[in-house]
Protein backbone atom coordinates (compact mmCIF):
# COMPACT_ATOMS: atom_id res chain seq x y z
CA UNK A 1 0.00 0.00 0.00
CA UNK A 2 2.94 2.77 0.74
CA UNK A 3 3.93 2.77 -2.62
CA UNK A 4 0.96 4.31 -3.29
CA UNK A 5 -0.05 6.31 -0.52
CA UNK A 6 3.25 7.58 -0.22
CA UNK A 7 3.88 9.51 -3.00
CA UNK A 8 0.10 10.63 -2.91
CA UNK A 9 0.57 12.19 0.51
CA UNK A 10 3.77 14.48 -0.93
CA UNK A 11 1.43 15.16 -3.77
CA UNK A 12 -1.19 16.42 -2.06
CA UNK A 13 0.46 18.53 0.25
CA UNK A 14 2.17 19.95 -2.61
CA UNK A 15 -1.00 20.92 -4.66
CA UNK A 16 -1.92 22.59 -1.42
CA UNK A 17 1.12 24.91 -1.77
CA UNK A 18 1.08 25.65 -5.64
CA UNK A 19 -2.86 26.08 -5.58
CA UNK A 20 -2.61 28.79 -2.54
CA UNK A 21 0.19 30.51 -4.23
CA UNK A 22 -1.65 31.22 -7.47
CA UNK A 23 -5.00 31.85 -5.43
CA UNK A 24 -3.73 34.49 -3.44
CA UNK A 25 -2.82 36.98 -6.65
CA UNK A 26 -6.31 36.44 -8.02
CA UNK A 27 -7.57 37.10 -4.35
CA UNK A 28 -5.88 40.66 -4.03
CA UNK A 29 -8.19 43.02 -5.12
CA UNK A 30 -11.02 41.38 -2.80
CA UNK A 31 -8.76 41.60 0.38
CA UNK A 32 -7.32 44.83 -0.50
CA UNK A 33 -10.88 46.45 -0.32
CA UNK A 34 -11.61 44.50 3.00
CA UNK A 35 -8.48 45.14 4.88
CA UNK A 36 -8.78 48.83 3.68
CA UNK A 37 -5.71 49.14 1.76
CA UNK A 38 -4.51 49.56 -1.89
CA UNK A 39 -3.90 46.54 -4.01
CA UNK A 40 -0.40 47.84 -4.63
CA UNK A 41 0.35 47.39 -0.87
CA UNK A 42 -0.71 43.56 -0.96
CA UNK A 43 1.56 42.90 -2.97
CA UNK A 44 3.85 43.01 0.26
CA UNK A 45 1.82 39.54 0.89
CA UNK A 46 3.31 38.20 -2.21
CA UNK A 47 6.60 39.56 -1.66
CA UNK A 48 6.89 37.92 1.52
CA UNK A 49 5.95 34.56 0.82
CA UNK A 50 8.51 34.26 -1.81
CA UNK A 51 11.44 35.91 0.21
CA UNK A 52 10.93 33.43 2.96
CA UNK A 53 11.09 30.59 0.62
CA UNK A 54 14.74 31.60 -0.67
CA UNK A 55 15.82 31.85 2.36
CA UNK A 56 14.96 28.76 3.80
CA UNK A 57 14.77 26.25 0.80
CA UNK A 58 18.69 25.84 0.72
CA UNK A 59 18.27 24.66 4.86
CA UNK A 60 15.71 22.48 3.67
CA UNK A 61 17.91 19.41 3.35
CA UNK A 62 20.27 19.69 6.34
CA UNK A 63 17.02 20.16 8.48
CA UNK A 64 15.80 16.75 7.39
CA UNK A 65 18.92 14.95 7.90
CA UNK A 66 19.47 16.28 11.49
CA UNK A 67 15.65 16.28 12.35
CA UNK A 68 14.50 13.58 10.06
CA UNK A 69 12.55 13.94 7.10
CA UNK A 70 9.35 12.88 8.40
CA UNK A 71 9.57 15.15 11.54
CA UNK A 72 10.42 18.07 9.04
CA UNK A 73 7.73 17.25 6.59
CA UNK A 74 5.11 16.96 8.80
CA UNK A 75 6.45 20.28 10.86
CA UNK A 76 6.14 22.02 6.72
CA UNK A 77 2.52 21.17 6.85
CA UNK A 78 1.42 22.14 10.22
CA UNK A 79 3.95 25.45 9.90
CA UNK A 80 1.63 26.23 6.59
CA UNK A 81 -1.54 25.13 8.01
CA UNK A 82 -0.69 27.60 10.92
CA UNK A 83 -0.20 30.47 8.29
CA UNK A 84 -3.14 29.69 6.15
CA UNK A 85 -4.90 29.96 9.55
CA UNK A 86 -3.57 33.77 10.70
CA UNK A 87 -4.25 34.71 6.66
CA UNK A 88 -7.71 34.00 7.04
CA UNK A 89 -7.69 35.65 10.54
CA UNK A 90 -5.93 38.97 9.73
CA UNK A 91 -7.44 42.25 9.92
CA UNK A 92 -4.51 44.36 9.28
CA UNK A 93 -1.98 44.73 6.49
CA UNK A 94 0.79 43.95 8.49
CA UNK A 95 -0.82 40.71 9.79
CA UNK A 96 -1.29 39.54 6.53
CA UNK A 97 2.33 39.97 5.54
CA UNK A 98 3.50 38.40 8.40
CA UNK A 99 0.67 35.34 8.01
CA UNK A 100 2.16 34.84 4.64
CA UNK A 101 5.92 34.92 5.93
CA UNK A 102 4.73 31.78 7.76
CA UNK A 103 3.29 30.18 5.07
CA UNK A 104 6.38 30.67 2.91
CA UNK A 105 8.43 29.17 5.97
CA UNK A 106 6.00 26.19 5.62
CA UNK A 107 5.89 26.07 1.60
CA UNK A 108 9.92 26.34 1.86
CA UNK A 109 10.41 23.04 3.32
CA UNK A 110 7.63 21.02 2.42
CA UNK A 111 8.75 20.83 -1.51
CA UNK A 112 12.10 19.59 -1.14
CA UNK A 113 11.78 17.79 2.07
CA UNK A 114 8.43 15.72 0.69
CA UNK A 115 10.47 14.86 -1.89
CA UNK A 116 13.20 13.39 -0.27
CA UNK A 117 10.56 11.53 2.03
CA UNK A 118 9.33 9.76 -0.77
CA UNK A 119 12.77 8.70 -2.47
CA UNK A 120 13.66 7.17 1.15
CA UNK A 121 10.11 5.76 1.30
CA UNK A 122 9.80 4.34 -2.37
CA UNK A 123 12.05 1.41 -3.48
CA UNK A 124 14.06 2.26 -6.45
CA UNK A 125 11.87 0.18 -9.04
CA UNK A 126 9.04 2.36 -8.07
CA UNK A 127 10.56 5.78 -8.08
CA UNK A 128 10.04 6.81 -11.68
CA UNK A 129 5.64 6.25 -11.13
CA UNK A 130 6.47 7.45 -7.46
CA UNK A 131 7.59 10.57 -9.03
CA UNK A 132 4.95 10.93 -11.84
CA UNK A 133 2.50 11.83 -9.22
CA UNK A 134 4.71 14.81 -7.77
CA UNK A 135 4.08 16.14 -11.47
CA UNK A 136 0.75 16.87 -11.52
CA UNK A 137 0.62 19.45 -8.32
CA UNK A 138 3.10 21.80 -10.14
CA UNK A 139 0.53 21.46 -13.59
CA UNK A 140 -2.84 21.83 -11.92
CA UNK A 141 -2.09 24.50 -9.05
CA UNK A 142 -1.11 27.40 -11.25
CA UNK A 143 -4.03 27.03 -13.67
CA UNK A 144 -6.82 26.17 -11.71
CA UNK A 145 -6.02 28.56 -8.85
CA UNK A 146 -6.89 31.62 -10.40
CA UNK A 147 -10.39 30.68 -10.93
CA UNK A 148 -10.84 29.29 -7.84
CA UNK A 149 -9.64 31.82 -5.87
CA UNK A 150 -12.02 34.07 -7.92
CA UNK A 151 -15.11 31.85 -7.57
CA UNK A 152 -14.23 31.75 -3.83
CA UNK A 153 -13.86 35.36 -3.61
CA UNK A 154 -16.91 35.94 -5.29
CA UNK A 155 -19.65 33.88 -4.36
CA UNK A 156 -18.29 33.28 -0.55
CA UNK A 157 -15.32 35.04 1.09
CA UNK A 158 -11.35 35.82 0.51
CA UNK A 159 -10.76 34.27 4.14
CA UNK A 160 -12.03 30.63 2.69
CA UNK A 161 -9.21 31.00 0.12
CA UNK A 162 -6.86 30.02 2.83
CA UNK A 163 -9.11 28.21 5.42
CA UNK A 164 -9.79 25.31 2.75
CA UNK A 165 -6.15 24.30 3.81
CA UNK A 166 -6.98 23.65 6.94
CA UNK A 167 -8.48 20.28 6.94
CA UNK A 168 -6.01 19.24 3.51
CA UNK A 169 -3.00 19.93 6.51
CA UNK A 170 -4.69 18.28 9.02
CA UNK A 171 -5.72 15.04 7.30
CA UNK A 172 -1.94 15.54 5.10
CA UNK A 173 -0.19 15.50 9.46
CA UNK A 174 -1.96 12.37 10.31
CA UNK A 175 -1.12 10.35 6.65
CA UNK A 176 2.49 11.67 6.97
CA UNK A 177 2.80 9.87 10.64
CA UNK A 178 1.12 6.96 9.26
CA UNK A 179 2.52 6.00 6.27
CA UNK A 180 5.98 7.63 5.66
CA UNK A 181 9.15 6.12 7.75
CA UNK A 182 11.69 8.60 9.37
CA UNK A 183 14.80 8.41 7.95
CA UNK A 184 17.50 10.68 8.88
CA UNK A 185 21.17 11.02 9.21
CA UNK A 186 23.12 9.09 12.21
CA UNK A 187 25.77 11.57 11.63
CA UNK A 188 24.59 14.62 10.34
CA UNK A 189 26.87 17.50 9.10
CA UNK A 190 27.33 20.48 10.97
CA UNK A 191 25.50 23.63 9.76
CA UNK A 192 26.82 26.08 6.98
CA UNK A 193 25.80 29.26 8.50
CA UNK A 194 28.04 31.38 6.38
CA UNK A 195 26.90 29.75 3.31
CA UNK A 196 23.10 30.17 4.57
CA UNK A 197 23.88 33.83 4.86
CA UNK A 198 24.79 33.46 1.85
CA UNK A 199 22.59 31.69 -0.42
CA UNK A 200 19.72 33.18 2.10
CA UNK A 201 21.03 37.15 0.49
CA UNK A 202 21.95 36.27 -2.69
CA UNK A 203 18.96 33.72 -3.35
CA UNK A 204 16.11 36.20 -2.15
CA UNK A 205 17.33 38.93 -3.95
CA UNK A 206 17.66 37.17 -7.47
CA UNK A 207 14.39 35.41 -7.10
CA UNK A 208 12.30 38.73 -5.82
CA UNK A 209 14.02 40.55 -8.33
CA UNK A 210 12.93 38.11 -11.25
CA UNK A 211 9.78 37.78 -10.09
CA UNK A 212 9.04 41.53 -9.91
CA UNK A 213 10.56 42.43 -12.95
CA UNK A 214 8.24 44.20 -15.74
CA UNK A 215 5.63 43.69 -13.38
CA UNK A 216 4.75 47.22 -12.20
CA UNK A 217 5.43 45.76 -8.74
CA UNK A 218 9.21 47.85 -8.10
CA UNK A 219 10.93 50.54 -10.54
CA UNK A 220 12.46 48.74 -13.21
CA UNK A 221 15.76 49.96 -12.08
CA UNK A 222 15.23 48.53 -8.74
CA UNK A 223 14.63 45.08 -10.36
CA UNK A 224 17.40 45.41 -12.02
CA UNK A 225 19.38 46.31 -8.98
CA UNK A 226 17.62 43.54 -7.44
CA UNK A 227 18.88 41.07 -9.77
CA UNK A 228 22.85 42.16 -10.04
CA UNK A 229 23.21 41.80 -6.16
CA UNK A 230 21.61 38.10 -6.52
CA UNK A 231 23.79 37.10 -9.04
CA UNK A 232 27.37 39.08 -7.32
CA UNK A 233 26.33 36.97 -3.80
CA UNK A 234 25.92 33.92 -5.69
CA UNK A 235 29.54 34.29 -6.63
CA UNK A 236 30.65 35.12 -3.42
CA UNK A 237 28.43 31.94 -2.32
CA UNK A 238 30.10 29.74 -5.14
CA UNK A 239 33.82 30.79 -3.55
CA UNK A 240 32.75 29.44 -0.41
CA UNK A 241 31.30 26.48 -1.62
CA UNK A 242 34.67 25.24 -3.19
CA UNK A 243 36.23 25.51 0.03
CA UNK A 244 33.93 24.58 2.56
CA UNK A 245 33.76 21.17 4.05
CA UNK A 246 29.35 20.69 4.32
CA UNK A 247 28.67 23.61 1.85
CA UNK A 248 24.65 23.92 2.28
CA UNK A 249 24.65 24.08 -1.39
CA UNK A 250 26.91 21.76 -2.65
CA UNK A 251 28.52 22.37 -6.27
CA UNK A 252 29.79 19.04 -6.91
CA UNK A 253 26.46 17.63 -7.13
CA UNK A 254 27.68 18.95 -10.51
CA UNK A 255 30.29 16.54 -11.16
CA UNK A 256 27.30 13.57 -11.77
CA UNK A 257 26.45 14.04 -15.31
CA UNK A 258 23.14 12.75 -14.54
CA UNK A 259 22.34 15.46 -11.96
CA UNK A 260 23.81 18.17 -13.73
CA UNK A 261 21.72 17.46 -17.03
CA UNK A 262 18.89 17.53 -14.49
CA UNK A 263 18.93 20.54 -13.13
CA UNK A 264 20.67 22.62 -16.38
CA UNK A 265 18.08 20.89 -19.19
CA UNK A 266 15.55 21.25 -16.32
CA UNK A 267 15.77 24.45 -15.49
CA UNK A 268 15.37 25.79 -19.06
CA UNK A 269 12.65 23.41 -19.86
CA UNK A 270 10.78 25.07 -16.87
CA UNK A 271 11.56 28.29 -18.05
CA UNK A 272 9.45 27.78 -21.14
CA UNK A 273 7.17 26.27 -19.49
CA UNK A 274 6.26 27.99 -16.10
CA UNK A 275 5.79 30.72 -18.22
CA UNK A 276 2.21 29.20 -19.89
CA UNK A 277 0.01 29.95 -16.39
CA UNK A 278 0.50 33.57 -16.72
CA UNK A 279 0.59 33.59 -20.69
CA UNK A 280 -2.27 31.66 -21.26
CA UNK A 281 -4.70 32.97 -18.79
CA UNK A 282 -3.86 36.40 -20.04
CA UNK A 283 -4.70 35.48 -24.12
CA UNK A 284 -7.71 33.74 -23.10
CA UNK A 285 -9.16 36.32 -21.51
CA UNK A 286 -7.53 39.27 -23.13
CA UNK A 287 -7.26 38.13 -26.19
CA UNK A 288 -10.06 35.71 -27.01
CA UNK A 289 -12.67 37.76 -24.48
CA UNK A 290 -13.36 34.64 -22.51
CA UNK A 291 -14.09 35.27 -18.79
CA UNK A 292 -11.82 34.26 -15.98
CA UNK A 293 -13.68 30.91 -15.28
CA UNK A 294 -14.44 30.05 -19.08
CA UNK A 295 -10.57 30.55 -19.18
CA UNK A 296 -9.56 28.18 -16.25
CA UNK A 297 -12.18 25.24 -17.50
CA UNK A 298 -10.03 25.65 -20.61
CA UNK A 299 -6.71 25.79 -19.56
CA UNK A 300 -7.60 22.79 -16.96
CA UNK A 301 -7.86 20.19 -19.53
CA UNK A 302 -3.92 20.00 -19.76
CA UNK A 303 -4.36 18.29 -16.51
CA UNK A 304 -6.24 15.54 -18.43
CA UNK A 305 -3.02 14.67 -20.24
CA UNK A 306 -0.80 14.63 -17.32
CA UNK A 307 -3.24 12.39 -15.42
CA UNK A 308 -2.62 10.32 -18.40
CA UNK A 309 0.84 10.28 -18.24
CA UNK A 310 1.41 8.93 -15.00
CA UNK A 311 -0.14 5.90 -15.72
CA UNK A 312 2.05 5.24 -19.23
CA UNK A 313 5.52 6.96 -17.64
CA UNK A 314 7.52 3.89 -16.39
CA UNK A 315 6.72 2.40 -19.27
CA UNK A 316 8.04 4.78 -22.02
CA UNK A 317 11.06 5.43 -19.66
CA UNK A 318 11.55 1.05 -19.79
CA UNK A 319 11.49 0.65 -23.27
CA UNK A 320 13.08 3.40 -24.39
CA UNK A 321 15.39 5.46 -21.79
CA UNK A 322 16.09 8.50 -20.25
CA UNK A 323 18.35 10.32 -22.93
CA UNK A 324 15.91 9.38 -25.86
CA UNK A 325 12.54 10.08 -23.98
CA UNK A 326 14.18 13.71 -22.75
CA UNK A 327 14.83 14.69 -26.12
CA UNK A 328 12.00 13.41 -28.26
CA UNK A 329 9.64 13.98 -25.96
CA UNK A 330 11.55 17.63 -25.43
CA UNK A 331 11.18 18.51 -28.91
CA UNK A 332 7.63 17.27 -28.90
CA UNK A 333 7.00 19.77 -25.47
CA UNK A 334 8.31 22.48 -27.23
CA UNK A 335 6.20 22.12 -30.49
CA UNK A 336 3.19 21.84 -28.13
CA UNK A 337 4.28 25.66 -26.06
CA UNK A 338 4.39 27.37 -29.51
CA UNK A 339 1.11 25.69 -31.06
CA UNK A 340 -1.00 27.69 -28.40
CA UNK A 341 0.46 30.57 -30.41
CA UNK A 342 -0.40 29.61 -33.56
CA UNK A 343 -4.29 29.80 -31.92
CA UNK A 344 -6.37 32.83 -32.79
CA UNK A 345 -10.05 34.33 -31.18
CA UNK A 346 -11.86 32.46 -34.44
CA UNK A 347 -9.95 28.89 -33.52
CA UNK A 348 -12.36 26.01 -33.14
CA UNK A 349 -12.85 25.27 -29.46
CA UNK A 350 -12.46 22.00 -29.41
CA UNK A 351 -9.44 21.68 -31.14
CA UNK A 352 -7.78 24.26 -28.59
CA UNK A 353 -8.50 22.00 -25.97
CA UNK A 354 -7.46 18.90 -27.45
CA UNK A 355 -3.76 20.89 -28.24
CA UNK A 356 -3.59 22.24 -24.45
CA UNK A 357 -4.65 17.91 -23.67
CA UNK A 358 -1.93 16.84 -25.56
CA UNK A 359 0.84 19.39 -24.51
CA UNK A 360 -0.15 18.61 -20.67
CA UNK A 361 1.08 14.88 -21.57
CA UNK A 362 4.22 15.53 -23.23
CA UNK A 363 5.00 18.27 -20.55
CA UNK A 364 4.29 15.82 -17.61
CA UNK A 365 6.16 12.81 -18.94
CA UNK A 366 9.12 15.65 -19.72
CA UNK A 367 8.67 16.59 -15.48
CA UNK A 368 8.81 12.99 -14.46
CA UNK A 369 11.83 12.27 -16.91
CA UNK A 370 13.81 15.46 -15.29
CA UNK A 371 12.80 14.72 -11.75
CA UNK A 372 13.73 11.06 -11.48
CA UNK A 373 16.95 11.07 -14.07
CA UNK A 374 18.20 14.07 -11.13
CA UNK A 375 18.92 11.22 -8.73
CA UNK A 376 19.83 8.53 -10.68
CA UNK A 377 23.02 8.48 -9.29
CA UNK A 378 23.00 9.92 -6.49
CA UNK A 379 24.45 8.41 -3.02
CA UNK A 380 21.82 8.43 -0.47
CA UNK A 381 24.01 9.93 1.53
CA UNK A 382 23.83 12.84 -0.71
CA UNK A 383 20.17 12.68 -1.43
CA UNK A 384 19.16 15.73 1.21
CA UNK A 385 21.62 18.01 -0.34
CA UNK A 386 20.60 16.97 -4.17
CA UNK A 387 16.75 17.70 -2.88
CA UNK A 388 17.79 21.28 -1.96
CA UNK A 389 19.87 22.18 -4.40
CA UNK A 390 16.80 20.70 -7.26
CA UNK A 391 14.42 23.08 -5.17
CA UNK A 392 16.32 25.85 -5.44
CA UNK A 393 16.81 25.47 -9.48
CA UNK A 394 13.13 24.74 -9.93
CA UNK A 395 12.23 28.05 -7.73
CA UNK A 396 14.50 30.17 -10.19
CA UNK A 397 13.94 28.41 -13.15
CA UNK A 398 9.95 29.48 -12.14
CA UNK A 399 10.69 33.13 -11.26
CA UNK A 400 12.59 33.72 -14.73
CA UNK A 401 9.54 31.88 -16.83
CA UNK A 402 7.35 34.79 -15.17
CA UNK A 403 10.01 37.47 -16.33
CA UNK A 404 10.95 36.15 -20.14
CA UNK A 405 7.23 35.92 -20.87
CA UNK A 406 6.69 38.96 -19.51
CA UNK A 407 9.63 40.83 -21.17
CA UNK A 408 8.64 38.89 -24.64
CA UNK A 409 4.48 40.16 -24.28
CA UNK A 410 6.16 43.55 -23.78
CA UNK A 411 7.78 43.62 -26.53
CA UNK A 412 5.65 42.20 -29.01
CA UNK A 413 3.35 45.02 -27.92
CA UNK A 414 5.77 47.23 -28.48
CA UNK A 415 6.99 46.18 -32.09
CA UNK A 416 2.81 46.44 -32.86
CA UNK A 417 2.63 49.90 -31.49
CA UNK A 418 -1.21 49.02 -30.03
CA UNK A 419 -2.91 47.67 -27.03
CA UNK A 420 -2.74 44.48 -25.44
CA UNK A 421 -4.42 41.96 -27.92
CA UNK A 422 -4.35 38.55 -29.50
CA UNK A 423 -2.15 39.62 -31.77
CA UNK A 424 1.03 39.77 -29.26
CA UNK A 425 0.95 36.59 -27.74
CA UNK A 426 2.02 34.10 -30.63
CA UNK A 427 5.80 35.92 -30.29
CA UNK A 428 5.47 35.55 -26.99
CA UNK A 429 4.88 31.78 -27.18
CA UNK A 430 7.16 31.03 -29.25
CA UNK A 431 9.81 32.73 -27.68
CA UNK A 432 9.22 30.70 -24.61
CA UNK A 433 9.31 27.50 -26.54
CA UNK A 434 12.87 28.47 -27.73
CA UNK A 435 13.77 28.56 -24.32
CA UNK A 436 12.10 25.03 -23.43
CA UNK A 437 14.09 23.65 -26.50
CA UNK A 438 17.13 25.10 -25.56
CA UNK A 439 16.98 22.99 -22.59
CA UNK A 440 18.04 19.70 -25.54
CA UNK A 441 21.27 20.87 -25.45
CA UNK A 442 21.87 19.68 -21.58
CA UNK A 443 19.99 16.33 -22.64
CA UNK A 444 22.56 15.08 -25.95
CA UNK A 445 25.65 14.80 -23.89
CA UNK A 446 23.92 11.80 -22.03
CA UNK A 447 25.04 8.21 -22.88
CA UNK A 448 22.42 5.86 -24.16
CA UNK A 449 22.18 4.06 -20.93
CA UNK A 450 21.94 7.03 -18.44
CA UNK A 451 19.81 6.26 -15.47
CA UNK A 452 18.92 2.96 -17.21
CA UNK A 453 18.98 0.80 -13.76
CA UNK A 454 16.33 3.26 -12.19
CA UNK A 455 14.02 2.91 -14.94
CA UNK A 456 14.04 -0.59 -15.81
CA UNK A 457 15.67 0.38 -19.30
CA UNK A 458 18.84 -2.08 -18.71
CA UNK A 459 16.93 -5.27 -18.75
CA UNK A 460 16.31 -3.64 -22.41
CA UNK A 461 19.44 -2.94 -23.40
CA UNK A 462 20.40 -6.41 -21.98
CA UNK A 463 17.76 -8.47 -23.95
CA UNK A 464 19.07 -6.51 -27.54
CA UNK A 465 22.68 -7.46 -26.74
CA UNK A 466 21.65 -10.99 -26.68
Amino acid sequence: MRPFVTPLIVACALFMENLDSTIVSTSLPAIAADLHQDPIALKLSMTSYLLAQAVLIPASGWAADRFGARTVFRAAILVFTIGSILCGLSSTLSQFVAARIVQGCGGAMMAPVGRLALMRSVERSELVRALAWLTIPALIGPMLGPPVGGFISTYFHWRWNFWINVPIGLAGMVLVSLYIGEFREKNPAPFDARGFMLSAVSLSSLIFGLTVLGRGFVPLPGAGALILFGLVGLLFYVRHARTATNPILDLNLFRVPTYRASVIGGSLFRIGVGATPFLLPLMLQLGFGMTPFESGLTTFVATAGALIMKATAASVLQKFGFRDVLLVNGVLSSLSLAAIGLFGPDSPHALLMAALFVGGFFRSLQFTAMNALAYADIAPAQLSKATSFYAVAQQLALSAGVTVAAAALEIARDLSGGALGAEQFPPAFFAVALVSAAALLAFLPLRGDAGADMSGHAENIKDDAT
